[in-house]
């Protein structure tokens, strides 16, 4: 499901305009977004919560040359299913 199809459910459910489904969307994520790019992790009790994890620096070999490269430490996002949603799909 891409963003116009899930603003349209949600206009669908709610009442709201696709206009203002979409709006509510793009509030929510960059919300998400915010949140993570302070380091602080989101949780929406029974969907799931979103967090920051942090990679280590780890040698990696280049597919092309086989050289040995390494890569650095970096940060990224990650997603854990709540209850509810893992419930939802099995």
């Amino acid at each position: 499901m891409r963003k116009p199809e899930l603003a349209a459910a949600i206009a669908d459910k709610t009442g709201l305009t696709r206009d203002k489904a979409s709006e509510v969307i793009t509030a929510f994520t960059d919300q998400i977004s915010a949140a993570a790019s302070r380091g602080e992790d989101t949780t929406l009790i029974g969907f799931g919560t979103f967090n920051i994890r942090a990679r280590e620096a780890r040698d990696g070999r280049n597919p092309q040359t086989g050289a040995t490269i390494r890569i650095p430490a970096s940060k990224t996002v990650g997603f854990k299913a709540g209850k509810a949603l893992k419930d939802s799909i099995s």
